[in-house]
């Protein structure tokens, strides 16, 4: 389901912009509480079983998931010292989203225990947060004038790009700027699918709960929602993920065959840092 993808990828997010990997992984289950909580607003009765379970999530996911995400970054390392291609940077992308699948599939299996605590109110504040979420998106992405709408896409893409390579320079600062200005993406189709998701969510949550629904249902209509955040149910918007994948394929490829090789070495020590940071993070109880 969106929200638990959401939460999941917030983490990852979060982590690579801290100094210290080990430490944003230790408050990890703190976070996540906090993420989630906002969203549903736990009560007093299901509380203890959502923090039960993301404790449950973590001490997995350490001792599972974390050597192979070291594994990834250790080639990484590797192969971010030389040019790339388009193909490439597809695989790359290919590879980072076979690495979550597990951790989502492992949230839903857990979510599909909470589900049958929800009540009324709480999809209804869950609907409430969506609508809050919706706005604050609308307020970064869709800016009303079309100056101001590239200039805050540009700095995002360099914020996201230097946290790896280290400092741009101006040359490769406007090489990103032409890519941001000849992308495909859309914001205005992108939010309407996002909410196109969070109706599903809400209809799904709201039948599971009021029916009754068994376990194996359960699962089977979370399974749902997290495959329709990969392959969305209107073939048109499909076919506009497909195009906007392929650009951004060779729009990253683009970016790193304009870095320096110092660029080049610093993300490489990056991804070697992050891939310590698992390796010492998986060795180490919760």
């Amino acid at each position: 389901m969106s929200l638990l993808k959401s939460a999941i990828i917030g983490l990852l997010v979060l982590l690579a912009g801290c100094s210290s990997v080990r430490l944003g992984y230790g408050s990890g289950p703190l976070l996540a509480w906090w993420w989630l909580d906002g969203y549903v607003d736990f009560s007093r009765e299901n509380a203890p079983l959502a923090q039960q379970g993301i404790d449950r999530w973590f001490e997995w996911h350490r001792a599972t998931q974390l050597p192979a995400y070291a594994g990834l970054l250790d080639a990484a390392a590797q192969d971010v010292l030389e040019p790339v291609t388009a193909a490439q940077a597809c695989g790359w992308q290919a590879r980072m989203r076979g690495a979550l699948n597990p951790a989502l599939d492992r949230a839903v299996e857990i979510a599909a225990d909470l589900v049958p605590t929800l009540g009324e109110a709480q999809l209804r504040h869950i609907e409430q947060r969506y609508a809050k979420g919706n706005d604050e998106m609308r307020s970064d992405f869709l800016q009303p004038d079309p100056a101001v709408r590239q200039r805050e896409s540009v700095k995002r893409t360099v914020d996201r790009i230097e946290r790896v390579y280290g400092r741009l320079e101006p040359a490769q600062t406007r090489v990103i700027a032409a890519g941001v200005a000849a992308s495909p993406f859309d914001p205005e189709r992108w939010l309407a699918d996002r909410e196109r998701r969070q109706r599903d969510t809400l209809a799904i949550l709201r039948e599971l709960v009021t029916t009754g629904a068994d376990r194996d249902r359960r699962l089977a209509g979370l399974r749902t929602l997290a495959l329709r955040i990969e392959r969305s149910p209107d073939p048109d918007y499909r076919a506009y993920q497909l195009r906007l994948a392929e650009y951004n394929c060779q729009f990253a490829a683009r970016i790193h065959n304009a870095t320096t090789p110092e660029q080049r070495r610093k993300a490489r020590d990056t991804f070697k840092g992050w891939a310590d940071d698992f390796r010492a993070l998986a060795a180490t109880p919760g």
